[in-house]
């Protein structure tokens, strides 16, 4: 499972002009599903990113989580982080996981992440979607479950 992790002051997804997930200040996690996820996996990932320490504290060091700042998540299903550009010029995405897989992993995720208090927006699974956002920092960190 792979996970590109935003701090945002606030962001959207808007599904055929209509937005249909947004939060103000914390996390926008773009979340990919690979083949081989499961609980395990979802786990993992949510809690590093839950209790990640990347929100500024009252000196401006990165000494705050999420849980601590009462932020929300905005997760938005993206299987193109399974990306594989090794060969010629055209991605292929053979690792990322069947939507069959990798639908009831995402709501997983979004349970997960609820299952902490914080609230969760999300996108549209499988749909073409307009993600908005304010990148605040900017603070992106990329998180891959294998090397965790």
């Amino acid at each position: 499972m792979r996970a590109l992790l935003q701090r945002v002051s606030r962001a959207s997804v808007t599904v055929d002009g209509k937005i249909v997930g947004e939060i103000g200040q914390g996390l926008l996690v773009l979340l990919g599903v690979g083949q081989d996820d499961g609980e395990a996996q979802v786990k993992l990932l949510v809690n590093k990113i839950v209790n990640m320490r990347i929100f500024e504290d009252d000196e401006g060091k990165m000494n705050r989580s999420l849980l601590d700042i009462g932020g929300s998540a905005l997760v938005v299903s993206q299987f193109t982080l399974y990306a594989d550009i090794r060969k010629g010029r055209r991605p292929s995405f053979i690792d990322a996981a069947h939507p069959t897989l990798a639908e009831p992993l995402v709501e997983r995720f979004k349970e997960a992440i609820a299952a902490y208090d914080i609230p969760v927006a999300g996108g549209v699974f499988g749909a073409d979607m307009d993600v908005a956002l304010i990148n605040d920092g900017p603070v992106t960190i990329w998180i891959d479950s294998a090397s965790l």
